[in-house]
């Protein structure tokens, strides 16, 4: 059975419930045929001590956004996802409003999924450039 858009975003939210990622008030407000996209808003919350977006909430949000597009595109509930390895390069300061994190699959394998992962600010400047590896691993009964 294909989800729609609209139900694979409320799949997104319902798997943040009393994680991380409703901690750093992270939302998934796009999906495409290869791509999800997620926002988090920029507030003293994740600052660093200089008020600026802290690099970690950037990875955070990184790594979110690319092992739920994971998941979603993998079209098996029998999976767990994990993310293996994060590379990410951060090329601008923010200090308020959002930042949106758009993950592309670059590899979909059976076992692992490589995602470039773009994240920009709400004037669409390239803020970090993110490189995740997840991996499906079988859920066990």
């Amino acid at each position: 059975m294909e989800l729609t858009q609209s139900e694979i975003l409320e799949l997104c939210a319902n798997m943040c419930k009393n994680t991380l990622m409703e901690t750093l008030e992270i939302s998934f407000c796009e999906v495409g045929d290869s791509y999800l996209v997620a926002k988090m808003p920029v507030t003293s919350r994740v600052y660093q001590p200089d008020g600026v977006l802290h690099g970690g909430a950037m990875v955070a949000l990184a790594e979110s956004v690319g092992s739920a597009a994971s998941y979603v595109f993998m079209d098996n509930k029998e999976l767990y996802i994990r993310g293996i390895e994060i590379s990410a390069n951060h090329v601008k300061s923010v200090k308020d409003g959002y930042v949106y994190a758009k993950a592309e699959v670059l590899h979909k394998g059976r076992t692992t999924q490589l995602w470039d992962i773009k994240i920009r600010d709400e004037e669409d400047n390239l803020v970090s450039i993110v490189k995740l590896t997840t991996i499906a691993l079988p859920k066990t009964k």
